[in-house]
């Protein structure tokens, strides 16, 4: 059987396709779902960055709990032994390593997100992948060092014979708003970092100015009257409740449930806001950096 060539009518009768060429959104979607296609760079990326942390060192690991037990000993110290600061008649060391833990790895998340598109410019140049990838790589990195350092606290907790309350329960979804919050911060720090260099500078200086604002060493004791501006700022600060509330699950002490909710919305919104502002701007990286 002979095949016959298609007529004209024929070849008309094929509907063709269509290129519609039309403006940009104002402001782009969070493509979750190609995030999670590229699930597996992304393990990559934070175990790429766990190792590079550690090479060629010569205490490796340790570097994760020696600086919060050595800030835990200055406070201790200047702070409770010289400057008679309360602790709520818990342990002076306790109090201090589980509010300094929970800052650290705020901090370090935030700040290890802020630069993290400015390291990747090798990247950045050649290939394409969803660039949120990289600052929500450097968070993820940062669990690593928190968990190391949260055996310590785990440690000192045994040895002084503080057994843990069942707000221990509590405590991975007090990570989770940690991590939402500082992904949100961090990507936006990122995507302004790549535009003002200087941004760089301030970050690392605000967030020490940080420290003071939030409950992390000394307790927080809201007033009817005369607030002063620290108070003030703490009452606005996520990392107030997320504090006494990762304070509250390891070594004991009352749940702020209401302000946690609170503090979750409020990382739902920067997480939210901070990631659209990266997508927005993510076009003109390799072209800026």
């Amino acid at each position: 059987m002979v095949n016959e060539a298609p007529t004209r009518a024929d070849r008309l009768a094929v509907p063709t396709q269509r290129t519609v060429i039309a403006a940009a959104a104002r402001w782009p979607s969070l493509e979750l779902t190609e995030l999670w296609k590229f699930r597996e760079l992304l393990f990559f990326m934070v175990w790429r960055d766990v190792k590079v942390r550690y090479k060629q060192t010569i205490l490796g690991i340790a570097w994760a709990v020696m600086q919060p037990a050595m800030m835990m000993v200055v406070f201790t110290v200047f702070f409770h032994r010289i400057g008679k600061i309360p602790t709520g008649g818990m342990s002076p060391e306790l109090f201090y390593l589980s509010g300094l833990l929970p800052w650290f790895f705020f901090q370090q998340s935030v700040n290890a997100a802020g630069v993290s598109v400015i390291g990747s410019e090798h990247l950045i140049t050649k290939i394409y992948f969803p660039r949120l990838i990289i600052p929500v790589s450097a968070v993820f990195a940062a669990v690593f060092d928190s968990m190391v350092a949260l055996s310590l606290l785990a440690v000192m907790a045994a040895v002084l014979g503080v057994a843990p309350s069942y707000n221990i329960i509590v405590l991975p979804l007090i990570y989770a708003i940690i991590m939402m919050l500082a992904i949100g911060i961090g990507t936006l720090i990122a995507a302004l970092n790549v535009t003002y260099r200087d941004v760089r500078h301030i970050v690392p200086f605000a967030l020490q100015l940080g420290l003071f604002a939030t409950p992390s060493i000394y307790i927080s004791q809201p007033q009817e009257s005369d607030s002063t501006t620290l108070e003030l700022l703490a009452d606005v600060n996520p990392m107030t409740t997320l504090v006494s509330a990762y304070r509250a699950a390891t070594v004991g002490g009352p749940m702020p449930w209401a302000q946690l909710g609170i503090a979750f919305a409020l990382a739902l919104v920067l997480l939210v806001v901070g990631c659209l502002y990266f997508r927005k701007t993510e076009d003109r990286f390799a072209d800026i950096i």
